[in-house]
């Protein structure tokens, strides 16, 4: 049967080439053993002769004794040739035997070989139809990329395009932003020149009019005169702005009057107490001392109440450490190890340790004797907003923007309660047996440590940028993003909760933060 992927005149061929070498085999072996075969021959003749003298011999014994035995020997000599002859005969049929097995073995191996170079041809024929084929779907996909590459080569074009074009953009709105600011400081400046202008005029009038005062009637004008009932209706409003010019808060006094700038007021909420009015506000005009503290921009600073350091943490992934003496700051030492954004830093109390939140979705704890830090805190999925020590030794506490709030044991290095939320944690505190955190979802909400459950939770008027306790813990700060601050009584929640509110104040952005001094 011939094998696929064999031609049938090479199969002939090598048959041919076999018959061939046997033939060769057979002749050369015949030439080798012709002179053996004629010198057997000979000699079984002789032995057949002798054979035929010693019997005739025998039926004559007057023949000659010498003759006979010079035959005997030669037929002793005869039989001797003659075995080792037949001794050569059975070696050299052996070696014929060996060589035969030789032969078969190796016609049988050539045979296997055939059959596997049959199979290996077919397997070359398989393959080389299968690299047709890939090249052909390779040509194809040439095509594609080809098409696809030059598609991007015209999206990256527009999107350059675009890009210069929306760089053009933003120059012009900036430059339309900045003229708008321009002309909004100069009518500002305008409004005020001219209630400085009415101001003056009413000091002057105040100051040139005369007064007469009654005793007896005193009180009962007083408390019929329309700004008292003025006082009465704004003692009924939530919040309000109030500013110097007001009838309310003239006096004859121009020591006050020549006080006034700020435009804060705080409101009671529930119980609908008077409002107050903050008549002097002082903003900082000077900074006292100017440093390069960070390469990039500073998200978080925090002073140590055990100790006269102050830590700073910033978007280029360093804790500087600072030495706070006669008003001027120097440095200390420097804490790195995280690889994204520093957004929150927090001493211990005994102002050893400082713990770090980070854009690297960990929180890291370092000892200030060294700057590497000793623990890092992975688990979260997203940003860690805010990291905090709680009220237990041994315990911190993180809020993250995946909306979880997760408490972790310092000795193990591992997370021990996960707590999810429906809004992102910005930011947390830990006053005395609760955790109190800030979310998106304008609400803020109280959990107990022990369970890790929500106790408590009320809303806020936007939503929550930063939280902060006093150093009793018995108020609570809070910062929004409607521009209100609130400040809450921890003993009594919901009976004393005041909002704090200035014209010049404004959250401007979700990490606004706010702190008790």
């Amino acid at each position: 049967m011939q094998q696929p992927g064999l031609r049938a005149p090479s199969r002939e061929g090598w048959k041919r080439d076999i018959v061939r070498q046997l033939k060769h085999r057979d002749q050369n072996q015949h030439a080798m053993f012709t002179d053996l075969i004629r010198f057997y021959t000979q000699l079984l003749d002789k032995t057949s002769l002798a054979k035929g003298i010693l019997s005739r011999s025998a039926r004559r014994p007057s023949a000659d004794s010498s003759s006979i035995m010079t035959l005997l020997h030669r037929n002793n000599q005869l039989k001797k040739t003659t075995g080792e002859l037949a001794y050569q005969v059975v070696e050299l049929q052996q070696k014929i035997k060996i060589k035969e097995r030789f032969w078969r073995s190796k016609h049988a191996r050539l045979s296997e070989d055939e059959r596997r170079a049959g199979a290996v041809f077919d397997a070359r024929q398989e393959l080389q139809q299968r690299v047709e084929q890939v090249q052909g779907e390779n040509g194809a996909l040439k095509m594609e990329y080809d098409a696809l590459l030059e598609r991007q080569r015209g999206a990256e074009t527009r999107l350059r395009e675009e890009n210069l074009r929306g760089g053009h953009l933003l120059e012009d709105i900036m430059h339309m932003k900045k003229q708008a600011a321009t002309r909004m400081n100069s009518r500002n400046e305008r409004k005020s020149r001219a209630r400085e202008a009415n101001l003056q005029r009413e000091l002057q009038s105040a100051a040139k009019s005369k007064v007469t005062v009654d005793s007896s009637s005193a009180p009962t004008s007083r408390s019929t005169s329309p700004k008292n009932q003025n006082q009465e209706r704004g003692h009924t409003r939530l919040f309000r702005s109030a500013s110097a010019t007001s009838p309310r808060i003239l006096s004859p006094s121009k020591n006050c009057l020549n006080k006034r700038r700020g435009h804060s007021v705080c409101s009671l909420e529930e119980d609908l107490s008077p409002v107050g009015i903050c008549l002097y506000a002082r903003v900082p005009v000077r900074a006292r001392q100017v440093l390069e503290a960070h390469e990039q921009g500073i998200n978080a600073v925090r002073f140590s109440s055990s100790s006269d350091l102050l830590a700073t943490g910033g978007t280029d992934r360093v804790i500087k450490l600072w030495e706070v003496r006669s008003g001027s700051l120097t440095h200390r030492a420097t804490l790195d190890g995280s690889t994204e954004g520093i957004t929150c830093v927090e001493f211990d109390a005994t102002g050893r340790r400082i713990l770090a939140a980070s854009y690297d979705k960990s929180a890291l704890l370092w000892r200030l004797d060294d700057p590497v830090p000793k623990l890092t805190l992975t688990g979260h999925s997203r940003k860690v907003m805010a990291a905090r020590f709680s009220s237990f030794p041994h315990q911190v506490v993180t809020g993250s923007a995946d909306r979880t709030i997760r408490l972790w044991d310092l000795q193990r290095a591992a997370c021990v309660q996960v707590t999810e939320v429906a809004s992102s944690c910005s930011d947390l505190v830990c006053p005395e047996n609760c955790i109190i955190s800030g979310h998106f979802d304008s609400k803020i909400r109280v959990w107990d440590t022990r369970t890790v459950n929500c106790v408590q939770q009320f809303p806020a008027q936007g939503k929550v940028t930063s939280l902060d306790v006093s150093a009793d813990h018995r108020q609570l700060l809070s910062c929004c993003r409607d521009d209100c601050l609130q400040l809450v009584d921890l003993r009594r929640w919901s009976n004393n909760r005041v909002c704090f509110r200035a014209d010049g104040f404004k959250c401007g952005s979700d990490s606004t933060k706010a702190v008790i001094r």
